[in-house]
């Protein structure tokens, strides 16, 4: 979905009104800069579909936002247990917001199960709007409750909204030709109306997409929006619901452009596919399915028209072994995988490395190790990604920092890859993948221009004046070898994972030859040209914060909450891990103390400390949760005093 930013006024007058409706001119309307809402529910209640539909809302609305989709990596729990409540958490606001927020505001839990898994992060006084339908005796034994929370006065600190959501999504669908169990499918759609009301969230496109979803089914497409128009109204004429609320446009957060809301996965895949047009070859992903990285073959998959291809490997080794394949034959290649995928790719990266042709790894890590936590997000693949190889088998390695960065980070990969002739790791992690913000489309214009040269004939002239080709010939400046694609006459060449001699690439053993070519391909990702670290110091910090990846909004968050209590601390993220900007060391000595979050137990801080003689300090956590910016800010603000 998407929305035009023209000018702070023309954003405010087109959003407020339109796509709307009106609650009744009875009840109050409070405006807020800012709302975190959290739908929380059994994994079978659809709260991921609600939670996205009311992301969509939002940024068509205009406001920036942030969510963080939580759910179990069962593909079906035992229905109303703990293990199985899926949550969905969105932030939004009238301003530029960089995280899905500490705590809910507000939470919806559909059953008890929801309620007792979210209620330790819902701050008192927050509202809590509650299935009362699903608290039954049985139901609230399977979490443990002797007796309901909502009678007990265990919930007296909140503002309880008790709605019998199933009896009025059933009722409101008992002219339709459904069972009860089936109109008790359309609840969440009944909770989404309700909060649709109560932040003035337009309903069209939701009406739009249900119509699209179940063009099939137009009878369950017509229950589920009378549902949805049931929790509306419900809203509008209930006592219990006497105020709604605004959170105006982000007009200001935004430069002019056009805007629409995007996952960090399809982020990436429109990266992947741009890479490929601005640098005109065939886009080809080897891939086996992996969470939380499927979605990127998913998405690549429909998009045939552009001249992509996918192939869904039988598993991990055959995915990039077809990649790289591909990227022989002359395509822009790509895997991809979570961590576990990593550590079976890592034979083929090394291959690739001694080959030296373009290739990109895309790491969409997840908490280990082994299987460990696939539905939850860290970022412990840092020092598998450098050194997770065996030999010297250097790979360059590019972060995204948000979820729409996933977009600019992916084109980055593929420049580097295709300029060096090298496989590079692009390391995201569960939290952008799924994470969602908005993210202003580019015009083709601004992106950088990817085309490379393959070699046509011969680049060598031996001393008895013969021309031949060396396919380990070097450019240079950048010391890439030739791109020479299979069937060109004349450049028929020999490859695989034996050592090769410079030049030639003939096969050889010589040992003074190997340390050169280990030299060789080292020296040229030491070299590749990446920008210069920028330092974010308004106030001459004597502090400096340095994070990577998906850490960067919660600590921007948390920087942001210290200077305005008056403390000086400045920021640095890094984009590029290896090689690292050049100035990084120049950076770290200006600082008298460097802290270091991380959602590992201090990889960066191991690589910065052993690079630079720097006594960086660890700020850890791996729980398979992002960071929240209190937290930090807790964390900085010790830093700083001691």
């Amino acid at each position: 979905m998407t929305s035009q930013v023209s000018s702070p006024a023309e954003q405010a007058d087109g959003s407020l009104v339109g796509e709307q409706r009106k609650p009744a001119g009875t009840k109050d309307v409070r405006r807020l800069d800012r709302v975190i809402i959290r739908f929380a529910g059994d994994s079978g209640d659809g709260m991921q579909l609600t939670g996205d539909r009311f992301t969509s809302e939002t940024a068509s609305f205009g406001n920036d936002l942030s969510t963080l989709p939580n759910f179990p990596a069962e593909i079906r729990a035992p229905a109303g247990t703990l293990p199985g409540v899926s949550s969905f958490q969105l932030h939004f606001a009238d301003h530029d917001i960089l995280t899905p927020g500490d705590a809910p505001n507000v939470l919806v839990a559909m059953n008890p199960a929801a309620l007792k898994a979210n209620i330790a992060d819902v701050p008192r006084g927050a509202e809590i709007i509650v299935n009362t339908d699903e608290f039954t005796k049985r139901v609230m034994a399977k979490v443990g409750y002797p007796t309901s929370p909502l009678e007990d006065g265990s919930l007296d600190g909140y503002s309880v909204h008790p709605v019998p959501l199933t009896t009025l999504t059933v009722e409101a669908l008992k002219e339709f030709d459904l069972s009860r169990k089936e109109a008790e499918r359309s609840k969440n759609m009944f909770a989404l109306g309700l909060l649709s009301w109560m932040y003035h969230r337009p309903t069209e496109g939701t009406e739009k997409f249900l119509k699209t979803k179940f063009a099939k089914k137009p009878s369950i497409a017509a229950a589920n929006i009378a549902a949805f128009r049931a929790g509306w109204n419900f809203g509008e004429t209930t006592e219990d619901f006497a105020v709604s609320y605004e959170v105006a446009p982000a007009s200001t957060a935004f430069p002019t452009g056009t805007y629409r809301n995007i996952s960090g996965n399809l982020a990436l895949s429109y990266g992947l596919i741009a890479a490929s047009r601005q640098a005109d070859l065939p886009l080809y992903l080897g891939s086996y399915p992996i969470t939380p990285a499927s979605d990127i073959l998913h998405e690549l998959s429909r998009h045939k028209n552009f001249g992509v291809r996918t192939f869904q490997a039988e598993d991990e080794i055959a995915g990039i072994g077809a990649a790289l394949g591909a990227a022989f034959g002359g395509s822009l290649a790509v895997t991809t995988t979570s961590g576990p995928g990593v550590a079976l790719k890592s034979e083929t990266i090394g291959l690739a490395v001694s080959l030296e042709l373009p290739l990109l790894v895309i790491d969409i890590q997840r908490g280990g190790p082994s299987t460990g936590l696939p539905t939850k997000t860290e970022q412990a693949d840092l020092l598998q990604a450098m050194y997770g190889r065996n030999g010297e088998a250097p790979v360059p390695i590019v972060a995204p920092r948000t979820p729409a960065d996933c977009f600019d980070a992916t084109i980055e990969a593929a420049r580097i890859a295709l300029a060096y002739r090298t496989p590079v790791l692009l390391l995201s992690d569960g939290y952008l993948a799924n994470g969602s913000e908005p993210w202003r489309i580019p015009d083709t214009d601004e992106l950088p221009d990817l085309r490379v040269q393959f070699a046509q004939g011969p680049n060598h002239t031996l001393d008895d004046g013969t021309e031949v080709f060396w396919p380990y010939k070097r450019d240079p400046g950048t010391l890439a070898r030739p791109w020479a694609i299979p069937g060109t006459p004349g450049l028929e060449h020999r490859i695989g994972g034996i050592e090769k001699q410079d030049g030639t690439g003939n096969i050889s053993y010589d040992p003074a030859n190997h340390d050169f070519m280990v030299r060789t391909r080292q020296a040229k990702i030491d070299g590749i040209d990446v920008a210069d670290l920028e330092v974010d110091d308004p106030h001459g910090a004597t502090t400096l914060v340095l994070g990577w990846g998906s850490t960067y909004g919660p600590i921007t968050a948390a920087v942001r909450r210290l200077r305005t209590a008056g403390e000086a601390i400045a920021q640095a993220h890094l984009r590029h891990l290896n090689p690292f900007p050049r100035n990084l060391g120049a950076v770290l000595k200006r600082y008298d103390k460097v802290v270091i979050p991380e959602m590992n137990l201090g990889q960066l801080a191991t690589l910065v400390r052993a690079k630079y003689l720097v006594d960086a300090h660890s700020y850890n956590q791996v729980n398979g949760m992002p960071f929240k910016a209190e937290q930090l800010a807790t964390a900085l603000k010790e830093a700083i005093d001691g």
